[in-house]
């Protein structure tokens, strides 16, 4: 990956819907290897794919909380299990697993405080493996979908 790769890839995190020929302008490439080099920061999977960024309240999705989990016992089948689980859950839009205590961090997203409680009691609270949620409710985000630095 070379300086061109990185204006190429910086310029789509700013607009995923420019064009092959905007964009080679932008990186003042030609357009033929301007696309090529976006095929194969495609094909090597430094870009995943594109996607519209949705604003929750458009939607009615108005809260937003982030869940610790402590599991009960950390096996192999344990999280392969709470994972499984966890991926079905369409209100939960991020999760990663930690290191340390806790061992899981989600991003949850709900209607409203109602709204995620019915989530909380029928369906995190049930996860397999699942020993403590701590829930803490998001203010407002300060920094989000940043670009990542070039």
């Amino acid at each position: 990956m070379d300086d061109v790769d990185r204006k190429i890839l910086a310029e789509l995190q700013q607009d995923g819907r420019l064009t092959v020929t905007e964009l080679a302008a932008r990186v003042r490439l030609s357009v033929s290897p301007c696309h090529r080099r976006l095929r194969e920061l495609e094909r090597s999977g430094a870009i995943s794919g594109y996607r519209a960024l949705v604003d929750p309240t458009a939607v009615g999705l108005n809260f937003e909380a982030l869940v610790f989990v402590s599991m009960r016992q950390e096996d192999r089948e344990t999280v392969a299990g709470f994972e499984r689980a966890l991926s079905e859950v369409e209100e939960v839009v991020e999760a990663q697993r930690l290191f340390g205590e806790p061992d899981y961090l989600l991003r949850v997203v709900a209607a409203d405080l109602a709204a995620y409680q019915r989530l909380y009691d029928e369906r995190l609270a049930t996860l397999p493996g699942v020993q403590r949620l701590t829930s803490t409710l998001v203010m407002k985000h300060v920094v989000k979908d940043r670009p990542l630095p070039a």
